[in-house]
């Protein structure tokens, strides 16, 4: 069997510091969130099931250089997966994004937003399509 190779890891810090028994790592299509040190929870998303990616950057994060990246996905047990308190947060959002268009691409998979979807203006409606205008 062949060793998985990592594209990227690091370790939930504290201060600045890996001080932290949560390990974050990036493969080629997957990200994996492994947590414990008796008992040990690996959590995994698949990268083409991600929808989503958010940074937060709070006054004390980046004081010491980490920040939040915030993984949203179709993912039945990980929906909502962040990465803690990682190190360089936008170059490794920008990583995760890349990899993720990647695997959308290798499985040729093509994402549509609706059109007049709703957000949060309740006076707009979605636009329908009468069968007989088509």
């Amino acid at each position: 069997m062949d060793e998985l190779q990592y594209l990227w890891k690091d370790r939930k810090r504290y201060f600045g510091l890996p001080l932290s028994f949560t390990r974050y790592r990036l493969s080629e299509d997957r990200i994996f969130v492994e947590k414990g040190f008796f008992s040990i929870h690996v959590e995994e998303v698949l990268l083409y099931r991600v929808r989503d990616l958010e940074l937060n950057l709070k006054l004390t994060q980046r004081i010491f250089g980490v920040g939040t990246v915030s993984i949203h996905s179709s993912d039945k047990t990980a929906p909502d997966l962040s990465l803690l308190n990682v190190k360089q947060p936008r170059q490794v959002k920008e990583l995760i994004f890349r990899q993720v268009e990647a695997c959308k691409e290798q499985r040729r998979m093509r994402t549509m937003e609706m059109v007049g979807a709703q957000d949060d203006s309740p006076e707009q409606e979605p636009d329908l399509l009468d069968e007989t205008e088509q």
